[in-house]
């Protein structure tokens, strides 16, 4: 996303790119991502403010089962970069001014107001009471946060228009509590691939390194990874109520064990929720899971949460299906930087059938001149890249 015209940097000499942040027994490119060619980026003036581009699906035409008014409303899921992990040191192939907080700060803030969407789903969402939450107040959002465990400074985060719907019930998930509550009864997988973002890996490593032993499922088990469930009623007729899960799935790739663990304790929480919800309020609400799932297409945890695993016998509570595979495909990528590239962010819908997708959130595509070298740049102020759609309520 492009910056205001007043936040121009001038042009300057090239900055190369680093060091990849790849394990160093690394040496081809990852089987579920690619590594994007090591080209200079260069420091230059900003052009005008580009606008979200919401496409029309082929299937958008009005529905005969459509509700009494094509209610229609619009989410979006980003992982915004923390600022806490942006660091030269992760990041080198970024120009050093698009890294620093006063412009990343009201390049997010412009962007995220730019979707002009009713809810929006956030990770790695810090500085949420000293920046973002009164200024999203000033643009008409409500919002609801839940930070992570331990001494993280980040979390997830829920914006959405009282205009537009009416927040009934919400509850926060804090992943550490698999402790108490789950023994890991799968062996630890290793993956030759990386699909995490750099700041992650490089913070993560340090962080792994201080907790004990990692084959403790006492241990391994508490990553501080949180997640949000909200349960709205839309200002339509009928005043239909949908459920909106917001997560961050831990990390490493390496430790998919942990990553599907918290798979199945988010479905098996969504699940309880939904029950919570029906009864108090006798409906059939909607599901909308959202969020950066650190996970790619095909692997255990995609696999697992698109209920399509065919290597376990385990059956998840909730039949989901992925928004973007179900209209045309994942994208190419929504994380973007020189060690790694691939889709790892993804937004999955009940099958239920009450809401029908009218338009998707593009993404741009490999060679796309505003991806080029990595993100975050002038253009993007995250490594990753936002997803969204418009969605129509359908009646019963």
């Amino acid at each position: 996303m492009l910056l205001k015209p007043q936040a121009i940097w001038a042009a300057s000499l090239p900055l190369f790119l680093g060091r990849r942040l790849l394990p160093k027994s690394s040496s081809s490119p990852p089987p579920c991502g690619r590594r994007l060619p090591l080209r200079p980026i260069c420091k230059r003036r900003m052009s005008a403010q580009a606008e979200p581009r919401f496409s029309p699906l082929p299937t958008a035409r009005s529905e005969p089962d459509a509700g009494a008014d094509g209610h229609q409303f619009r989410l979006v899921s980003y992982n915004i970069l923390a600022q806490v992990y942006v660091k030269s040191a992760f990041f080198p192939h970024s120009p050093s001014a698009s890294l620093k907080w006063k412009a990343r700060s009201k390049a997010v803030l412009t962007e995220l107001k730019s979707f002009n969407a009713d809810l929006m789903c956030i990770q790695e969402l810090d500085e949420y009471e000293t920046f973002y939450r009164k200024n999203m107040e000033s643009s008409g959002y409500s919002s609801i946060y839940v930070q992570r465990s331990g001494d993280k400074r980040d979390g997830c985060g829920i914006f959405y228009k009282p205009k537009s719907v009416e927040l009934l019930q919400k509850e926060v998930i804090h992943y550490n509590d698999l402790v108490e509550t789950c023994l890991l009864d799968d062996t630890v997988i290793s993956a030759p691939s990386n699909n995490s973002s750099p700041s992650e890996e490089s913070s993560g490593k340090e962080d792994n390194k201080k907790r004990g032993d990692p084959d403790d499922p006492r241990v391994r088990l508490k990553r501080d990874c949180v997640g949000l469930l909200a349960a709205f009623k839309l200002s339509d007729p009928c005043e239909h109520i949908l459920i909106v899960a917001n997560t961050h799935i831990y990390w490493d790739p390496e430790w998919i064990d942990v990553k599907l663990a918290q798979a199945k304790y988010l479905l098996s929480k969504v699940f309880e929720f939904e029950k919570i919800i029906s009864n108090k309020f006798t409906c059939k609400p909607s599901v909308i899971i959202a969020g950066d799932f650190n996970s790619t297409p095909g692997d255990k945890v995609y696999n697992y949460l698109v209920s399509a695993s065919s290597e376990s016998t385990d059956e998840a509570p909730i039949k989901l299906r992925s928004l973007y595979a179900a209209n045309g495909g994942e994208p190419e990528f929504t994380n973007c930087t020189p060690g790694f590239t691939g889709t790892l962010d993804y937004i999955f819908l009940s099958g239920d059938n009450s809401i029908k997708p009218t338009t998707l959130l593009r993404i741009p595509r490999g060679g796309s001149p505003d991806v080029e070298g990595g993100l975050p740049n002038f253009h993007h102020p995250s490594d990753h890249l936002p997803i969204g759609a418009d969605f129509q309520l359908l009646s019963s």
